[in-house]
């Protein structure tokens, strides 16, 4: 089982979650690959944003060793599931799609902690420090209700 976690530039919502899902699955013994991408190439070779590498290091979920990386169409082959940050990045991931099948692998992140709801990760970069802090809430969570999935 492989996942990958996808937001706009990869170097906030999305290596968060990389590196909560990375934490929670090593922890639990799991053999499970885990990434993240970015469905915009601005930040390409860069680490997560400084804001949200405090924020993680805080919440003893370090990710200073993450590198933004831009969403390929290889990436449907080989991801599992493929979870997104926000119904925009929904909409550039299923734009690369080729089938069907592709489709499938792309959901909303927050589905898993409120299911149906299709409610969105809110971007904290152009924001304060409060919203890295409720990223990382929202994305904990989530990685929780998805951890639990996982080792059923």
């Amino acid at each position: 089982m492989n996942i990958l976690m996808v937001c706009l530039g990869n170097i906030c919502r999305s290596p968060l979650a990389d590196g909560l899902l990375r934490k929670k699955v090593e922890e639990a013994g799991l053999t499970i690959g885990v990434d993240s991408a970015g469905t915009a190439d601005y930040h390409v070779g860069s680490p997560p944003d400084s804001r949200m590498r405090a924020t993680a290091k805080r919440m003893g979920c370090p990710i200073d060793d993450l590198r933004a990386r831009h969403f390929v169409v290889a990436d449907f082959d080989r991801f599992d599931r493929i979870f997104v940050m926000d119904k925009s990045n929904f909409s550039n991931v299923l734009s690369l799609a080729r089938s069907k099948s592709d489709e499938a692998k792309v959901e909303l992140i927050l589905n898993l902690s409120h299911p149906n709801r299709d409610l969105e990760v809110p971007d904290p970069y152009f924001g304060g420090d409060q919203g890295f802090s409720d990223v990382y809430r929202l994305l904990d969570d989530a990685t929780d209700v998805l951890l639990n999935e996982l080792q059923k």
